[in-house]
């Protein structure tokens, strides 16, 4: 029985989707460094002036924020907070590595 689907490697519709992932994925990682380009400088900030590393109320209020995007973008609010939660957690060990602590 011989298959008439077209091979992935030759598959223009695949190749098209793969190629929109591919500049999804270079979008996410330049977003992603302007973040922590901002959020270095935050650190920064915070050390020179003794101020906290981390502001719990503000991470709450950005998760419920962005909780309710995801909502509204039909994105899963849980897989949101869960990708949000780890870049804040990753942003406070830069500013406490910033801080000396």
């Amino acid at each position: 029985m011989s298959s008439t689907a077209p091979e992935p490697e030759t598959d223009e519709t695949l190749a098209g989707f793969r190629a929109s992932i591919d500049n999804i994925d270079a979008a996410l990682i330049h977003i992603l460094a302007e973040r922590f380009r901002i959020t270095k400088a935050v650190g920064t900030y915070k050390a020179l002036n003794a101020l906290p590393p981390s502001d719990p109320g503000r991470e709450e209020r950005q998760i419920a924020r962005l909780r309710k995007l995801a909502e509204e973008a039909q994105l899963d609010p849980e897989f949101s907070e869960k990708f949000l939660r780890f870049i804040i957690d990753e942003v406070i060990r830069h500013h406490v590595q910033a801080a000396g602590h």
